[in-house]
């Protein structure tokens, strides 16, 4: 018997200040796109996500194919995975228009759930004496 996944109300990202935000976060690394993320440290909130595509990607209508592309697949397969009170950027990349859609998807969940690299404890930061 297939159970439905939860279905997670997620926000938009829609003022320049806010993306300006997330980039002082955590940056996740991809073939297809980069993914920032920034905890805003109110977890009673839904998470916010954004979609960027710069112009060196190609025309309108291509950009436009890459942002439709993108909000599906968080729509259909990663927004059950955003943390609440965290906001995200996907910064797309051109590969985005041409990839298949599921290694999209499969990629966008990836990222989402992929958690900060330990940066070590502080009794090895140094080791020197």
């Amino acid at each position: 018997m297939n159970v439905p996944k939860k279905k997670q109300t997620v926000g938009r990202l829609k003022s320049r200040p806010q993306f300006l935000a997330v980039r002082a976060g955590e940056k996740r690394k991809g073939g297809l796109f980069l993914l920032e993320v920034l905890d805003r440290q109110q977890p009673d909130t839904e998470a916010r996500v954004g979609f960027t595509v710069t112009k060196k990607h190609g025309n309108a209508v291509e950009r436009n194919r890459m942002r439709r592309r993108l909000k599906e697949a968080v729509r259909l397969h990663a927004a059950f995975a955003m943390q609440p009170g965290h906001d995200y950027v996907v910064v797309a990349r051109r590969d985005v228009l041409h990839a298949p859609f599921a290694r999209i998807a499969a990629q966008l969940a990836e990222r989402i759930k992929a958690r900060p690299k330990n940066a070590g404890s502080s009794a090895t930061d140094s080791r020197k004496v």
